[in-house]
């Protein structure tokens, strides 16, 4: 994945006062220190007058457990981000496309830089053990920070970002469109809706919480990262009226790579880190690795507890990839890893319990 550069620890004016400031004083360390969180909500209803959503929170220091390990999605490349269907059992994958292939339309082979270039994506349906049950690829659309499932009967619909920039890659647009194997499908396409529910923004990035019918919104503007909070059937009618705006990105150090994120309820969690370097190397494989996770409540923009992960700390390269949320009994926040020799990767999903 590429770096994304645009971390940012500031919280907003108004969120700061929301938070009383309290999440400055320790914003960095494995828990802010804060109010609690009854505390903090009932500041946010008072403010916002939204009730808390469902959904809870997650420990971030319970240990993970695998789900699947070292699975090939459909092409050769890493991981991006990954996304339950909750209602039917699959799951769902996003990668750049791999280079040499030529597909419809295209007068020859295209190469990986090209596609990555351009904003061309592979996104791979499975099932929840990891085998193979589809593809289809999406071009034009962006990088594939963060992709959502919305389930509609037996038909599973995908959020992912579009209308890639063509200076970075990244989608300055979400589009929702539905899953069918082996199609090709184009940003921009009539009947493909394209969303921009903050104009002028870059690298929009969705999230969506099925639990409460949410979609949440990564985003930049000049040289800020910001997330805002909708309603899902809202942003699909074309209405983008924000249930929590403006929201800083938080929790994350400088220099750190983001890599993914996941929403449930009023968090939003954050997964950073980059794949092992050799033992002489910045993230050498026998210090299990520099990935954290982070939680943001979005009702404050204030870090409520972050945590290092050495899920799937065996996998040879591991390069931390991706987050999703699946509603079981009890939910699992999930992260994803990249691992396998180059022109060879493979995919693993690692979960914590609620």
């Amino acid at each position: 994945m590429q770096t994304d550069k645009y971390q940012t620890g500031r919280l907003t004016r108004r969120r700061f006062a929301l938070a009383g400031g309290a999440a400055a004083a320790g914003a960095l360390g494995a828990f802010a220190v804060r109010p609690t969180e009854a505390e903090a909500a009932q500041v946010a209803q008072a403010e916002t007058g939204v009730a808390e959503a469902a959904g809870g929170r997650f420990d971030l220091s319970v240990p993970s457990t695998q789900l699947i390990r070292e699975k090939a999605p459909h092409n050769n490349t890493v991981l991006q981000s990954f996304a339950f269907d909750d209602a039917n059992g699959h799951l769902y994958t996003i990668q750049m496309m791999q280079g040499g292939l030529r597909l419809s339309g295209e007068s020859a082979p295209v190469s990986g830089a090209d596609r990555a270039k351009r904003g061309d994506m592979c996104v791979t349906k499975l099932s929840l053990t990891g085998t193979k049950l589809g593809h289809m690829y999406v071009r034009g659309f962006g990088h594939g920070v963060s992709i959502g499932c919305e389930p509609v009967g037996a038909t599973a619909y995908l959020w992912a970002e579009s209308d890639a920039n063509p200076d970075s890659g990244y989608g300055r647009a979400i589009s929702r469109f539905a899953f069918k194997d082996g199609a090709v499908l184009d940003s921009g396409s009539s009947g493909l809706a394209t969303h921009r529910p903050v104009p002028g923004s870059t690298s929009n990035q969705p999230a969506v919480d099925m639990l409460n019918k949410r979609l949440l919104l990564r985003y930049r503007q000049g040289d800020q990262v910001r997330y805002r909070l909708m309603s899902l059937a809202a942003v699909t009618a074309g209405d983008y009226t924000a249930v929590y705006d403006d929201i800083a990105q938080a929790g994350i150090e400088e220099g750190e790579v983001f890599q993914g994120f996941t929403l449930l309820g009023d968090y939003v969690y954050q997964l950073t880190g980059t794949n092992y370097t050799d033992e002489d190397g910045s993230n050498p494989p026998s210090g299990h690795g520099n990935a954290h996770v982070s939680c943001v409540d979005l009702r404050t923009g204030q870090l409520v507890q972050r945590s290092r992960t050495e899920a799937g700390y065996s996998l040879g390269y591991r390069e931390p990839e991706g987050m999703a949320v699946q509603l079981t009994s009890p939910r699992r926040l999930c992260m994803g890893f990249a691992s396998g020799a180059s022109g060879a990767r493979e995919l693993s999903v690692y979960y914590k319990p609620q």
